[in-house]
């Protein structure tokens, strides 16, 4: 087996001490859950009373149907997101500068703005004649899509500069249009380096729809901010809810690592994600 490029490999003294670590971490950590557990149960949190609803079919209904409207509004922000990224992030590539600096102007503004802030103008200022869960709803949609699209530019910029230059040059030595190579050549080559990014950013998508509670509850924070209202249970209401955003998130982190097993190596996903982040910073600094 090769030896790894960035650090050289543990001798066998680093490797016991290694697994010590990760022993007593394990057991410091199963304290702590421990610990979390009794707490719960001295202040009876585990009554039957409280953890009823979560078994009563007309309850755990209206839970399925909020985490469905909770993964909507995260596939339709990602779908947004990748519409919006895919064009400011070629945009970005331009060389024409209104183009260029628009964009960069587009991603950077989107990317400094905090999501919930979006979420609260949007409601207040865009969807503000709509019934209050409809709009809540199309608020979290559009401020996640504004955001993890300026977040995605960056992924596009930077998978289309992953491909080898060579491809571009042989392109353009056939005689192809800027627009041609980009579509035919370095596009289609940079969409495997991508997929495991925007997965990834789904999994940003799927728990920010939980900020819209500040606001008004949506999705699963609906159930988390009205069941405890009838049954006094807030403690297992978020536990459960925590529990759908965990499987949910599980789920597409093993998607994922699946897609990126299957279509791309982890070099190629490490070096897009460098390009992005020395090329936001680069176009900061240039920009100042």
């Amino acid at each position: 087996m090769a030896s790894s490029v960035l650090f050289d490999a543990p001798g066998p003294k680093t490797v016991a001490r290694h697994r010590v670590y990760t022993i007593v971490s394990l057991v410091a950590i199963l304290a702590l859950v421990a610990y979390a557990v009794k707490r719960l149960a001295d202040a009876a949190q585990f009554e039957y009373a409280l953890w009823e609803p979560f078994i009563t079919p007309k309850y755990l209904t209206a839970i399925l149907q909020a985490w469905g409207d909770t993964l909507m509004m995260a596939v339709l922000s990602v779908l947004g997101a990748v519409v919006f990224g895919l064009v400011f992030g070629v945009g970005k590539l331009s060389d024409h500068r209104p183009a260029r600096w628009g964009s960069w102007l587009m991603v950077e503004f989107f990317r400094a703005v905090p999501v919930i802030m979006l979420m609260i103008f949007c409601f207040y200022a865009i969807y503000g004649d709509m019934a209050i869960a409809r709009g809540a709803f199309w608020s979290v949609v559009t401020a996640l899509t504004f955001y993890n699209g300026a977040v995605l530019a960056e992924v596009f910029r930077a998978g289309v500069n992953a491909v080898p230059r060579g491809q571009a040059e042989a392109a353009y030595a056939i005689g192809m249009r800027k627009t041609q190579v980009m579509n035919i050549v370095l596009l289609p080559q940079a969409v495997k380096i991508m997929i495991p990014a925007i997965i990834s950013q789904c999994v940003v998508a799927v728990k920010d729809t939980s900020l819209i509670l500040i606001v008004f509850g949506v999705g699963l924070t609906s159930i988390a901010k009205q069941l405890p209202l009838s049954f006094q249970n807030i403690v297992p209401t978020t536990l459960v809810v925590t529990a759908c955003y965990v499987v949910t998130n599980l789920a597409l982190m093993l998607l994922a690592n699946f897609v990126q097993r299957r279509f791309v190596g982890e070099k190629k996903v490490l070096q897009v994600s460098m390009v992005a982040d020395v090329g936001a910073h680069d176009e900061s600094a240039s920009a100042v």
